[in-house]
């Protein structure tokens, strides 16, 4: 609503200098020579803007540009004239929707059209004036005038469509314009904006008369309109130019005008480029040579005149069907009130994404129209996101710095900032900078980051650190700015950089209002010839600085507005080449600075230390290896001492990087070095963390590593190239990349994790092109020098060497089956080797290639079934597809017969050639004119084209697997394209590299896209269907690596690979090849190794581990035809006895349609839609990353009882009847519980929510799991059951688990991960070491291991997958074998039409060799473990069996399902109905399948546990709740209840012996302290229970601490009758009578949701308030609304609390009531009553001040309503040990708790918090006080001296805190989740 207020004055259009009142310069101004003339033609006055320079002399719109226009309207018109021969420039600052500024500028002084992600310049082309000369020579010579204006112009309306140009040229949505600057040379008479599209020369007549008016097509208003003579076209007079236009005149992407047409004749659309259909052209195949050089001389020599043919402009609709608006209701929510409902409203709207206009007239109270989208683009959107990107440095390696929690570091790559985890791989990245990235800097406490870029446009960034959100950004008035420096506030930001005389330059900026408007300022800046290398802020003064740099140290302060600096005397040291500078300590504010001491470092190996204060050195040191007799490495520069490059400087100790490559330690006195640690090159980067135990380095050669001083162990978290990445290529099957570069390397990362695992050098020569065999772990290079070798990496081998090429390698391929290996050469050779025979010279051709290094490194493609090669050749202007076996020729295509353009004088050539998947049948080539041609691949026809794919043209190209997708890169971005271009917008586009992209290429899997150039980028692909990722701290990677007491868990994640040499007298990489940190996918061995599957084979046997490595190409084809007589020794094999039943091939065999599958064959998986798989609940809350816990002896809360179970867990209780262990999960915590004592033993050490658990057989460890979200990795804690300790933590897993499952002799445990990652990991027990793991295509929801042998075990998933696994441990390593059964085809048919699927949901081992298995549909089916066959199943229930229970020896079977019921069975004898399947139905007394008791629960079964008879068990719920069942007796008894949804308030009753919870479910739940069970509920429907409140209990009374009573019943006749009120969301209040369990009145006081309720000390009256801000006062005994207070009206109620006494000594109340009431807005009235009289008056007034914007900065609107949800809540009580006191807290300038006094009217003290409070609760003693945080965290402050403790135990936010009434015990609610805890202090 105020989005379209705000928009609804600028329709239908805004007069831009009316609105800013032009001629007064009050809010515009001027510069320059500026002036008003009259204009003859116009009559009228028009401005006048000259200046031989045009940015010294223009019109600024508005006034200042740090103001803003806001100028919504997509359309901006401009009614201007250039002056005869001059240049003249218009600049247009546009903002995107997601706060990008963009300029936009055009003048005919730009020769062509450029473009950078925030700068589009547009070249204008001037139109002469008919009839003048410059317009004859424009008609008889067709070319442009470009240049200066000519010396006869016209009056022009120029249009432009802001919301085309923003999405067609940099993929944006436009949002609004910002300001306007109008530069000479030019006259302008006004300037407008609007969302109509105006025509000039259009009558409104005509408009109607064509149906133009319906297409938001109007005639000129009158203040646009130039005077035209009557009886004349508008045409004849002046110029109309749109832009985008219909012109196809050179320079494309001008703003010129167009086709010279009526207004009324058939048109483009604005916003689109000229329609027009280009035939196919037929190619001759066996045209000659000399046919084409006769082409060249046609159509170089003169041309005859030849008759213009019509260009049909208007193509045919197909199935458009284009309806006129109509009036419908508003989809948005959104409510429009109208002054005067009886007149009609004609309104303007245009399209969210189209932006079309649609004009429409709404009569009386009808909705706004909404108009549906018919706008097609490339979903989803984006389709790609940035995960990793291998890399550091660009500009500089200098920069590297740790966050503020001392685990992520951020450093520049490049263009791209990169904050990534050091301990766990994550990464993010700060997007925005267009070259390279020169300087980085923090803020103290790294909330804010700055960074600075190179070159000429040299901008600075000033980010928000936390949600990567650029807040300002700001030219620098300065190019090639190098070093940055933040204060340590925040406030101040300092840089240097060269002026435009090369000078250096130093501006200090004022960023103390970047956080909130984005404004930055300039405090003062200086000119010097000083060399500075270095420059900081110092901490204790943000005005002070220090520089460094070759002979000099200077000291700096900004004082009135100017930059001073003073040297500081260096004497003898005066040549010394100083490298760095710092500050002596950490922050100390209040630290004075003349105690303040400098420390500096120079390149002779020289420290500083100098006195700030008298500007002096103190000391001189010269650092010396440790070694004396230890020969120095050679450094760049010459001197004895260590060249130190950098320095940093704590408290306790000095760290050093040197030339020498050596991070060393130092003390502060520099008398011996503590730890030393040698790299591969020189340490340009160091970096201390808070804590000081963690130092970062940074080196030359493009490493980053962490140096861990405690434990002494050194970490390389990154490694990169160090120049530009010139080719890459993937090892499909081993999931391996190789990169060559232009530093000498051969290096190859793993594909998951993007760790080093192999680097080759090769010094003397060049590698540049590579590709690896398709399935053996070979790959071939080719170098500079023409040679080619061939490695096997495996065996660190040379296999062969080849030197046919003279020149440059510039393609390289292996055929798709790995027979042949293809290069060629720059100077037009190429070779065919045979692989097979040891790679042996099959052919070598000269001349036929194209000549040339720009072809490389992919100047070959090979088609995908391997019988054909295409490349440029043999010259440029041709394109040849050879014989892949015999490179005999097949086909030759010109590319110059496909010009689109036959006109044109210049010859295009073709520069790639890629084939296309297989099924496509297509040949693409891209032209040096960034054409995209699709030729048949078979014949060469060309089948379609795409003109400008990029502007300076392609550099590489590559298609998805699947052939839907197109990706291209050029303009120093990627383009991902629909492969068929069918939508209205074919393209995303993707920014980040700062230099050309070498090339692309998909994964085979579909799932990343790699692009190199100057770095390696690997981004998520997310066309194939999977969902994207939310936008967390980077992407977890798939390694295996344990996070528990050993110090080495870090180190398993991060390898240290050596580097080699490539010369071959030294070839040899590392000796060994580690294992792939992911196994090979279950699906794809087949396609991996080339082979082809045939349909008709039913039953094949899958290898994984070392046995598939061992065994080639023929072997694996051997075993898939061979009988199943000869079973392989690996596999589980199938035996002859099984019953032949109607077999359904597997999904991975037989693929269904796509629309019908749930994952694709590339491994993507949807959500399951399963009741059994895990799926987290969502929380948008994160754990603290700092608390402040206290030791278990001093901590304030002692955990005494946690209320509820997790129903959204999946087996998350367990029960051994044996030991009588009965433990389950509530959120992150583990209770293990005493069924005979009541009792609870907690375990605390999951952050996120438990997902299952599972238990040993001895009963002795247990295991739980708990998935990733955000910061937080998996986990998975094992337990210690008697010490109730964790011993030991896993993590692996990215993603949730599952499911887990011990051995039946406990040796092993298995954890399963979720839909997104289908990972199967096996354990060690012995040590927790992951001794097998692997990956299944479609998800498992449940795992079991076969309780009569160690080694196997069954998994069961999605789309009916059964496997069967063994655990081969006969080999040196464990490996992993499956086998997948067939299932019959009557389990897959479903009846249910909701179900699209069968999935298999629940498995569990019976006796005698069965096993049971469950589905989504209800069935239940018996397999034969002997053989893995199904033979029989059953209808065992209506829904989706979740879980299945039975144990050896016993005859019964119990399933439960979804459907909320529990079933016994009776399986006597089903296994001898193996052997006869006609006994399935016999009458055999004792014997077959009965289904003996039926019972129903509360909610579908999530897990059950029983005992060896299955006579008893406890099984729970969804509904949260545990039951004890009993099958003898037939009765069920509930153990544990929970709320299902969000706990809105708890309460207490006066005596204590009941406390009260409600929910969003609309219940309301009455629980006894005594045994924490629940013992009454009332249920509302429909509507969500939001408050409560207990009635006043005769009792007790608040001098004496009520006793808690022992009763087990809720007793409440020794007491007066007990009420309970409830508020609700319709707004309703009921009062529930707790003796006659029953509703005794409902009043409907509130309109909206009841949000605080309240008795009167005596029962009286009824307080409620609710989320409008009214206050009703309501009688509870007729249920009459006595009064309604509306001064806190338009602000939710937040808070309310009533006291009964209160004394006052100036009050002249005594003895009154008091009551205060609290609302979001911060307001607090405090209201003194007595209710017998019907007196209530307002005491006092209270309103606390905050910021006008949110904690995470973003504005609040003046009365939007909805803000107050971003807010933390206004809370306020009386304090019931100073009665003068009201305690408040809520969001204000600072995390506090104010103390207010009454009788003084103000704040007498304040105690500090670290988070924001979500509720508040005083101690009835008044000496602690509770509070809740958005964090997870309980907080427990001392009431006099605001120390407080935190405690952890909540999986989300903290939002309910209550004391009970005696004080003892405190009860938190965390969303559903319900914790008591008794009071310690």
């Amino acid at each position: 609503m105020s989005n379209f207020k705000c928009t609804m004055w600028q329709h239908p259009y805004v007069n831009v200098f009316k609105h800013l009142n032009v001629g007064e310069w009050k809010k515009s101004a001027k510069e320059g020579e500026v002036m008003t003339v009259m204009d003859k033609q116009l009559k009228c006055t028009v401005y006048r803007i000259t200046g031989s320079i045009p940015a010294g002399n223009y019109i600024q719109l508005p006034k200042t540009s740090t103001q803003s226009l806001g100028l919504t309207g997509r359309y901006f018109y401009l009614m201007f004239k250039p002056l005869p021969g001059k240049y003249f420039v218009v600049h247009l600052d546009v903002a995107t929707q997601d706060g990008l500024i963009v300029r936009i500028s055009f003048s005919n002084l730009f020769k062509e059209f450029k473009s950078t992600s925030t700068w589009l310049q547009f070249p204008y082309v001037c139109n002469p004036s008919k009839g003048s000369v410059e317009g004859y020579t424009v008609l008889t010579t067709r070319q442009d005038h470009q240049g200066p204006a000519p010396q006869v112009v016209r009056w022009t309306l120029l249009m432009l469509d802001f919301q085309y140009i923003l999405s067609m040229y940099l993929n944006r949505k436009y949002s609004y314009l910002k300001n306007v600057r109008l530069c000479a040379n030019i006259m302008v008479k006004n300037v407008f904006t609007s969302d109509m599209q105006y025509e000039p020369g259009l009558s409104l007549k005509t408009a109607k008369r064509t149906g133009m008016l319906s297409e938001g097509v109007s005639p000129v208003p009158r203040e646009m309109a130039f005077p035209v003579p009557k009886h004349h076209d508008w045409y004849d007079f002046y110029d109309h130019i749109r832009f985008p236009s219909d012109a196809t005149k050179v320079p494309f992407d001008s703003i010129q005008i167009g086709r010279a047409t009526s207004p009324t004749l058939s048109r483009s659309p604005l916003g689109t480029m000229a329609a027009q259909r280009v035939s196919p052209t037929q190619v001759n195949v066996s045209r000659a040579v000399s046919d084409r050089v006769s082409l060249i001389n046609k159509l170089t020599s003169p041309k005859k005149p030849r008759r213009k043919t019509k260009v049909t402009k208007d193509l045919p609709e197909v199935n458009v069907i284009a309806d006129g608006p109509t009036v419908v209701k508003g989809g948005e929510g959104e409510v429009h009130v109208f002054a005067h409902p009886e007149d009609d409203v004609t309104v303007h709207r245009h399209h969210n994404e189209t932006g079309l206009v649609h004009t429409t007239k709404v009569t009386g109270n009808t909705a706004i129209p909404r108009h549906e989208r018919d706008y097609k683009t490339l979903k989803p959107d984006p389709i790609l996101s940035l995960r990793r990107i291998i890399g550091f440095g660009g500009s500089t390696s200098r920069e590297a710095l740790w966050s503020h929690n001392g685990t992520t570091v951020v450093y520049p790559c490049h263009a791209v900032i990169v904050a990534m985890n050091a301990f766990n791989g994550h990464q993010r990245f700060f997007l925005g900078h267009t070259d390279k990235v020169s300087a980085i800097a923090f803020n103290g406490s790294t909330s804010l980051l700055a960074s600075a870029q190179t070159g000429k446009l040299s901008v600075v960034r000033v980010w928000k650190f936390d949600t990567g959100e650029c807040l300002a950004m700001f030219k620098t008035h300065v190019h090639s700015v190098y070093c940055l420096s933040f204060s340590h506030s925040g406030g101040v930001l300092c840089g240097v950089g060269k002026d435009s005389h090369n000078k250096n330059m130093v501006v200090v900026w004022n960023t103390t209002r970047v956080n909130r408007s984005g404004e930055v300022s300039v405090m003062a800046k200086a000119h010097t010839d000083v060399d500075i290398v270095r420059m900081k802020i110092a901490s204790f003064d943000d005005t002070r600085m220090v520089s460094c740099g070759h002979d000099n140290v200077r000291l700096w302060r900004v004082r009135n507005g100017s930059l001073r600096s003073a040297p500081v005397n260096l004497g003898e040291y005066h040549t010394a080449d100083f490298t760095d500078i710092c500050f002596d300590a950490a922050y100390q504010p209040t630290g004075n600075p003349v105690d303040r001491t400098i420390y500096a470092c120079t390149k002779s190996g020289h420290i500083f230390e100098i006195d700030y204060s008298r500007v002096s050195i103190v000391h001189v040191r010269r650092l010396l290896p440790i070694d004396k007799n230890k020969k120095e490495k050679d450094t760049f520069h010459a001197g004895v001492g260590i060249a130190i490059n950098c320095m940093s400087v704590n408290q306790s100790f000095c760290v050093t990087g040197s030339e020498d490559g050596y991070l060393r330690l130092w003390p502060l006195d520099f008398s011996n070095v503590f730890l030393e640690a040698e790299h591969e090159g020189p340490v340009t980067a160091v970096d201390i963390t808070i804590d000081g135990l963690q130092i970062l380095a940074g080196t030359q050669t493009g490493n980053i590593g962490v140096l861990d001083i405690s434990t002494r162990q050194y970490t390389t978290v990154m490694r990169s190239h160090t120049d530009s990445i010139a080719s890459v290529s993937v090892d499909p099957l081993r999931r391996h990349v190789a990169t060559v570069s232009m530093d000498h390397t051969i290096r190859i990362w793993d594909l998951d994790n993007l760790q080093q695992l192999f680097d080759f050098s090769a010094p003397r020569e060049c590698p540049c092109a590579l590709t690896y065999h398709p399935s053996l772990q070979v790959f071939a290079c080719g170098f500079d020098n023409g040679c080619v070798r061939v490695f096997n990496v495996a065996t660190t081998s040379l296999l062969a060497e080849h030197r046919q090429h003279r020149a440059k390698v510039t393609g390289l391929m292996y055929s798709p089956n790995g027979n042949y290996l293809y290069s060629c050469g720059a100077l037009g050779s190429i070779a065919l080797y045979d692989a097979e025979s040891g790679y042996q010279l099959i052919r070598l051709l000269g001349n036929t290639v194209a000549k040339g290094e720009n072809y490389g490194p992919d100047a070959i493609a090979v088609s995908d079934d391997g019988h054909h090669i295409a490349f440029v050749g043999p010259t440029e202007f041709t394109v040849s597809i050879v014989d892949a076996r015999s490179l005999d020729e097949v086909v030759r295509v010109d590319i110059t017969s496909m010009n689109s353009e036959m006109d044109s004088k210049v010859l295009d050539r073709a520069v790639k050639v890629w084939y296309a998947p297989k099924k496509t049948r297509q040949l693409l080539v891209v032209t040096a004119s960034s054409r995209l041609l699709k030729l048949d691949a078979t014949t060469g026809r060309l089948l379609s084209e795409v003109s400008n794919i990029h502007r300076a043209g392609c550099t590489s190209i590559d298609v998805s697997p699947d052939g839907k997708h197109l990706a291209t890169a050029g303009d120093k971005v990627v383009k991902i394209w629909d492969y068929h271009m069918r939508l209205d917008l074919n393209f995303q586009v993707f920014i980040g590299h700062s230099e050309n992209v070498q090339k692309l290429c998909f994964t085979p899997d579909s799932l990343s896209l790699i692009s190199i150039g100057e770095a390696m980028f690997v981004w998520d692909f997310y066309g194939t269907g999977r969902e994207q990722e939310p936008i967390m701290e980077g992407r977890t990677t798939g390694q295996n690596y344990i996070t528990g007491i050993e110090d080495d868990a870090r180190q398993s994640f991060f390898k240290s690979p050596k580097r080699h040499s490539l010369e071959m007298s030294n070839l040899s990489p590392r000796g060994h090849i580690p294992q792939p940190a992911e196994p090979v996918i279950i699906n794809g061995v087949d396609e991996t190794n080339g082979s082809v599957q045939d349909e008709s084979q039913e039953d094949v046997a899958v290898l994984i581990g070392p046995e598939l490595d061992d065994k080639d190409e023929g072997d694996l084809l051997a075993s898939e035809t061979d009988d199943v007589d000869g079973e392989p020794a690996e596999t589980l094999g199938t035996s002859s006895r099984v019953k032949q039943h109607r077999q359904l091939r597997s999904p991975e065999k037989v693929l269904a349609p796509a629309d019908e599958r749930a994952s694709g064959k590339d491994g993507s998986n949807h959500k399951p839609y399963v009741m059994k798989h895990f799926k987290q609940r969502v929380k948008q809350s994160q754990m603290a990353q700092r608390r402040y816990t206290a030791s278990p002896s001093q901590a304030g809360l002692k955990l005494k009882s946690v209320i509820g179970y997790n129903g959204n867990g999946r087996n998350n209780v367990v029960w051994h009847p044996d030991s009588g262990l009965f433990a389950y999960s509530s959120g992150c915590v583990i209770i293990i519980e005493d069924l005979h004592a009541g009792t609870q033993k907690h375990l605390l050490g999951h952050i996120e929510e438990i997902s299952t658990m599972a238990l040993q057989h001895d009963a002795q460890v247990l295991a739980s799991a708990s998935g990733a979200h955000g910061l937080t990795a998996s986990q998975i804690c094992l337990w210690d059951v008697a010490a109730g300790i964790c011993k030991k933590v896993l993590s692996y897993h990215e993603y949730d688990m599952v499911c887990l499952a011990y051995s039946r002799d406990d040796r092993f445990l298995v954890s399963v991960g979720d839909y997104r990652e289908c990972s199967i990991v096996v354990w060690n027990t012995n040590d927790y070491s992951v001794i097998a793991a692997s990956k299944t295509a479609l998800p498992v929801h449940e795992l079991r291991w076969d309780p009569y042998s160690p080694n196997e075990f069954v998994s069961v998933g999605a789309r009916g997958t059964v496997l069967f696994w063994l655990l081969d441990e006969t080999h040196q390593q464990c490996s992993l074998n499956v086998h997948e059964a067939d299932v019959p085809e009557e389990l897959m048919d479903t009846n249910v039409k909701a179900l699209s699927d069968t999935e298999f949901t629940s498995v569990a081992y019976g006796g005698d060799n069965v096993l049971y298995v469950g589905s989504n549909t209800g069935v239940l089916s018996a397999w034969d473990t002997r053989h893995n066959t199904c033979f029989m199943h059953w209808d065992a229930d209506s829904a989706e069996i979740t879980s299945i229970c039975c144990k050896f020896g016993s005859s019964h079977l119990i399933t439960g399902s979804a459907s909320r019921n529990l079933r016994l069975w009776s399986v006597y004898g089903i296994s001898e109905m193996r052997l006869n399947p006609s006994n399935m139905f016999n009458s055999t007394p004792g014997k077959g399948l009965v289904m003996e008791d039926e019972m129903t629960l509360d909610g579908g079964i999530t897990g059950a546990g029983f005992d060896d008879t299955m006579d008893m068990g406890i099984v729970g719920t969804t509904a949260g709740t545990l039951w004890y069942i009993n099958w003898i007796e037939r009765t069920s008894i509930r153990l544990v209840s929970s709320h299902m949804n969000m706990v809105n308030d708890i309460v207490f009753n006066d005596s204590e012996q009941y406390f009260a919870s409600c929910a969003d479910d609309g219940s309301l739940k009455v629980w006894s302290m005594n045994d924490m069970e629940q013992k009454l509920q009332f249920q509302v429907a429909d509507q969500a229970c939001t408050c409560l409140a207990f009635s006043p209990d005769g009792t007790a009374t608040s001098d004496r601490p009520a006793e808690v009573s022992q009763s087990t019943d809720l007793d409440v006749a020794s007491t007066s009758p007990q009420k309970v009120a409830a508020g609700y969301s319709d707004g309703t209040v009921r009062v529930f009578d707790l003796k006659k369990v029953d509703m005794i009145l409902k009043m409907h006081s509130h309109s909206v949701a009841v949000t605080n309720l309240a008795f009167s000390p005596d029962g009286a009256v009824i307080l409620s308030g609710s989320s409008d801000g009214l206050i009703a006062v309501s009688s509870p005994t007729t249920g009459m609304t006595i009064r309604v207070i509306s001064d806190h009206k338009g602000a939710p109620i937040t808070d309310m609390h009533v006291t009964s006494k209160h004394e006052m000594s100036d009050s002249g109340l005594p003895a009154t009531t008091l009551w205060l009431a609290a609302s979001a807005d911060r307001r607090v009235s405090v209201w003194v009553a007595d209710w017998s009289k019907d007196s209530c008056e307002l005491m006092d007034w209270l309103t606390f001040p905050a910021p006008a914007f949110t904690p995470d900065g973003t504005a609040i609107r003046k009365g939007d309503i909805s803000s107050y949800r971003l807010l933390p809540p206004s809370l306020a009580r009386f304090s019931p040990s100073e009665p003068d006191i009201i305690v408040y807290a809520g969001y204000g300038m600072q995390k506090q708790i104010q103390f207010y006094s009454l009788s003084q009217r103000k704040v007498v003290r304040t105690a500090a918090l670290t988070h924001w409070a979500t509720d508040l609760s005083i101690s009835p003693s008044g000496h602690v006080i509770a509070t809740g945080a958005s964090e997870r965290l309980v907080k427990l402050i001392d009431y006099y001296e605001g120390s407080f403790q935190d405690f952890t135990g909540h999986n989300d936010s903290v939002h309910l805190v209550a004391f009970s009434p005696s004080g003892r015990f405190l009860l938190t609610a965390g969303f559903n989740e319900i914790i008591i805890w008794e009071l310690a202090v």
